[in-house]
């Protein structure tokens, strides 16, 4: 246990290995982490509590860590040996819990280079408790912390304190112990200051979510072309012999899907086994695996902080607050990840309005990509246009459910760490981790989720709605009644959706429209399905009557200003 970005995950992995499993605590959102060790000889079951100020919850992750904290037969209680006094807060409550405790000094490298010394042996004469101090990043420290866990102890004679009290203690201690020798600020210490600075750290920002969002495309792309794209070459042949096999019939449009000009189309067939597999595994998977590494890069840099709180101002006018700008442009490169990462918001409302504007406002890479190539032969100031009105959409309607939506906005506390050197064998584990989790609970959504499509399109479902849709399509938005196809396309893959706009000769204007409705709509498939995960099916049924209204309402104010 401990207080966050103190590195108490890091000696967490450490003590673990490899065999950790990430889960939401029941009934929440909120992750925690379980892994196994042989410590000493003896096979131990250990839990990364969220991190938390306090056993008084402010939030639904404190609210966990203290619940998971009941399940404890010995507690390491990991704290910043940077920042003592704030640390010790819940050192103090701990003590209270009766449960025997270790006390971990991390980041005791980045202590000494701050000109801070701390008496060890003195610390754990004050607090009754074995004291070790460790750099987890490399691994200093974590052999002595296992030898000395036999030593975790019960502090004797522990005597309640006060809110007031234990700050007084507080102060007693770190006067005793601590000692803080000047140093001028160095360069570290200058970029800290210039990324939560507005008139600085907004240019900052804007390069690094630019250069995040390169990584995640480079990743992705770089996967879906050198690995994952031979891999469904070499299934081919394979899943062409089972369409043979099978011949015309249900099972085979189930299965296999349509036979596209004598061959199988991993987007357009639609079957299980072809774009049921391709979706998750070949589409999504790649980009996921970008996200997280450029995730895991920023968590362990200390910049996400940094981050959240220079656009805090701005999110929580939307009924968010400064982490929401993480989904945001995560979900430049895919929703999925974007969709993922809304677990950093605390409470339902929050998460509610963050992934209905994801859903609604924001474009992944490939359908970004497919609005240049569409729009761009008709200007640049049409591109524009489109991109410009999504960004309005995204604050409007934020606004809109800020009111309108029942629930609580609390603000951001923060601790900012320093910066860090990340360490590339941590980002990879934590990558893996998160990948491994992906697998197991996302993949089987996505799935569902084409499965549904496909029974919708072998039963007829999907060309009905097409066939009762035209005539309003023509009506309202004066977009020819071929464009519906391109709209139920859309909810699969909305990037072919654009593209399908092509063939039909549209004017810039009905071109613009189209492509601004299929952005707004609905999310693709893949995102519906952990939506579903994430909000709960009557929450993501409002969530999707919200984005249909607002693009029915977009959509006719841009016909009448484009078209007439």
């Amino acid at each position: 246990m401990g207080n966050p970005n103190i590195g108490k995950s890091v000696v967490f992995s450490r003590l673990t290995g490899a065999e950790v499993i990430t889960s939401n605590y029941p009934g929440t959102t909120v992750d925690f982490s379980q892994g196994r060790a042989s410590l000493q000889g003896e096979q131990c079951e250990i839990f990364d509590a969220p991190g938390t100020y306090s056993l008084q919850p402010t939030n639904r992750a404190e609210e966990v860590a203290a619940e998971v904290l009941r399940w404890a037969d010995l507690v390491i209680n990991v704290i910043d040996a940077t920042n003592l006094e704030r640390n010790l807060f819940l050192t103090l409550e701990l003590l209270e819990m009766d449960k025997p405790m270790i006390l971990v000094l991390n980041m005791w490298d980045e202590a000494e280079r701050s000109g801070i010394e701390i008496d060890r042996r003195s610390l754990e004469e004050r607090l009754g408790l074995p004291v070790v101090a460790t750099t987890a990043l490399t691994g200093e420290g974590i052999r002595e912390l296992v030898d000395r866990l036999a030593e975790a102890r019960l502090p004797p004679h522990v005597r309640p304190l006060s809110e007031e009290e234990k700050w007084v203690e507080i102060g007693r201690i770190s006067r005793a112990v601590q000692k803080v020798t000047h140093r001028h600020p160095g360069l570290a210490d200058r970029l800290s200051e210039a990324t939560i600075r507005p008139l600085t750290g907004t240019p900052i920002a804007l390069m690094v979510i630019l250069g995040t969002f390169w990584m995640v495309r480079l990743v992705g792309e770089g996967l879906i072309a050198h690995l994952f794209q031979p891999m469904f070459e070499l299934y081919r042949p394979l899943a062409m012999a089972i369409s043979d096999e099978l011949g015309p019939g249900m099972l085979h449009d189930l299965l296999i899907g349509k036979i596209i000009n004598g061959d199988i189309d991993y987007v357009q067939s639609m079957g299980l086994l072809t774009t049921g597999i391709y979706v998750p595994l070949g589409m999504v998977l790649p980009y996921i695996v970008g996200f997280y590494l450029a995730l895991s890069l920023l968590e362990d840099s200390g910049y996400l902080p940094r981050l959240a709180t220079l656009s805090d101002n701005l999110f929580h006018r939307l009924g968010m607050h400064g982490t929401a700008i993480i989904p945001l442009f995560l979900g430049l490169g895919c929703n999925v990840p974007g969709a993922l990462s809304a677990r950093v918001l605390e409470t339902r409302k929050q998460r509610f309005i963050s992934l209905t504007l994801l859903g609604l406002a924001v474009p992944c890479t490939a359908k970004s990509a497919m609005i240049f190539g569409v729009l761009g032969s008709y200007g640049q100031m049409y591109v524009l246009l489109v991109f410009s009105v999504l960004a309005l959409v995204y604050l409007v309607a934020g606004l809109v459910l800020n009111r309108v939506v029942k629930g609580e906005s609390p603000e951001i506390f923060l601790e900012i760490p320093p910066y860090r050197r990340p360490n590339v064998s941590m980002i990879l584990k934590k990558t893996w981790m998160r990948i491994r989790w992906f697998l197991a609970e996302a993949i089987p959504f996505l799935f569902l989720g084409v499965l549904l499509v496909n029974v919708l399109y072998t039963v007829g479902f999907m060309t009905w709605v097409a066939r009762i849709f035209s005539p309003f399509m023509q009506w309202y938005l004066a977009i020819p009644g071929e464009a519906v196809a391109a709209l139920l396309v859309g909810f699969f893959r909305k990037d072919l959706a654009v593209g399908m706009l092509l063939p039909l000769g549209l004017s810039a204007g009905q071109m613009v429209v189209a492509t601004t409705l299929l952005s707004l709509y609905f999310p693709c498939v893949a995102t519906f399905a952990l939506l579903v995960k994430e909000l709960g099916l009557k929450d993501t049924l409002k969530s999707s009557a919200i984005m249909l209204a607002t693009a029915l309402l977009v959509g006719g104010a841009m016909r009448w200003a484009l078209i007439g």
